[in-house]
Parts: structure tokens; C-alpha cells; sequence
């Protein structure tokens, strides 16, 4: 299949069980129909296995040990997703 932008061959990336057609020339990414809402319910159950976390997080104050060391920006869910 070609780039609807660039008419270069898409590639094919098998992403936590979702086929995700990509442009290696462009990096526009494409989603059949259905896969947009597999991503959406895969990213609902991983930030709600957060949520406990964090809630633990306020209550035992571990915020005031954290400040002492730098923070380091982590992937999202979604970074992962769509890294290629």
C-alpha cells in the first residue's frame, strides 16, 4: 500500500496486538477500522493500573524524598505506541 501523502510503500508495525500501517519517508501514521478504538481501550486499562499508584504516592508523602533527585521525563503509553 502507498503514503496517501508521499506515495512511498507504508510499512506494517504490530503494536500490542494493533496493526498500525506507518510511512517510513513521512512518519504519518494510519489505522484500519477498529484499531483506533483498540488503542483507546489498551490506554484506558494502562492508566487505570496507575491510578492506584499515584494515589499511594500522595498518601505516603514520597513526594518529598523525590525532590531531591532530578526528574527524568518518561514515555507515555502513547510514546511507546507509536515508537518506531
Amino acid at each position: 500500500m502507498k503514503c496517501p501523502n508521499c506515495q512511498a510503500t507504508l510499512l506494517i508495525a504490530d503494536k500490542k496486538d494493533v496493526e498500525i500501517d506507518y510511512c517510513p519517508e513521512c512518519r504519518g501514521i494510519w489505522l484500519d477500522r477498529g484499531e483506533l478504538e483498540k488503542i483507546i481501550e489498551r490506554s484506558a486499562e494502562h492508566y487505570s493500573k496507575r491510578e492506584n499508584y499515584e494515589s499511594d504516592h500522595k498518601r505516603y508523602g514520597y513526594d518529598q524524598d523525590f525532590k531531591k533527585h532530578p526528574q527524568h521525563k518518561k514515555k507515555s503509553f502513547l510514546d511507546d505506541f507509536f515508537d518506531f
